[in-house]
């Protein structure tokens, strides 16, 4: 049995509230260091965090270990907000990616590539559940990530709108995704991998929107 996070229980994701940090230069994500990789459309990603610093996207099973413990690649001197972005959070991180989504030519090959994650491969029992976080770091407010819990079934799905500085926490090994993207632009985002204990919830709960009043 693993540690998951109550806050997940329900739906698998939390909406959180949007980023209200220090600016994050565009400069930044967009001078990073990408790899060829695909997942969930035409990608690539620039690691940021590896299994142990290099610069490539392999699961860390790959590599003998659970995906948490990770090492900061060279791209880290790079992006030294989004360091600091992943630092805050202050649990144990594995992968840290930024993505590049290329566009989708029409919303009926979005379905096609959607997916679930592998988070917990050699994660030892006992141990926190591995979830993954988003901070979309462009503006495509016609976008949106797809969640379902049963792939087939519309009925089970959840969309999430790819607007400039959301947060997101998602159990992707439970829930299958994909982020339809028809647009002339490419999306980036910052994908998180993160053991959910006590650190993690803390964080998400200083994250989540104020309620309004009534």
């Amino acid at each position: 049995m693993y540690k998951k996070l109550p806050v997940l229980e329900e739906k698998g994701f939390v909406i959180l509230k949007d980023y209200d940090g220090p600016e994050i230069p565009e400069s930044e994500f967009r001078s990073l260091e990408f790899v060829d990789w695909k997942s969930g459309g035409d990608t690539n990603f620039a690691p940021i965090a590896s299994a142990f610093g290099e610069m490539e996207c392999h699961g860390f099973w790959d590599h003998g270990k659970p995906d948490k413990g990770g090492m900061w690649t060279k791209n880290r001197e790079i992006c030294p907000s989004l360091v600091e972005y992943v630092e805050n959070i202050g649990a144990n991180f594995g992968r840290v990616r930024v993505i590049e989504l290329k566009p989708y030519t029409s919303r009926e090959d979005v379905l096609k590539q959607m997916h679930l994650d592998d988070n917990n491969r050699l994660n030892p029992d006992g141990e926190g559940w591995v979830v993954r976080t988003w901070l979309e770091l462009t503006d495509h407010p016609d976008s949106y990530m797809v969640l379902r819990e049963d792939k087939g079934d519309p009925a089970t799905e959840s969309r999430i709108p790819t607007i400039k500085n959301r947060q997101v926490v998602i159990d992707t090994e439970r829930l299958w995704h994909v982020v339809s993207h028809v647009s002339s632009e490419p999306r980036y985002a910052l994908i998180t991998s993160l053991e959910s204990g006590p650190e993690l919830d803390a964080w998400i709960q200083s994250q989540l929107p104020v309620p309004a009043r009534s």
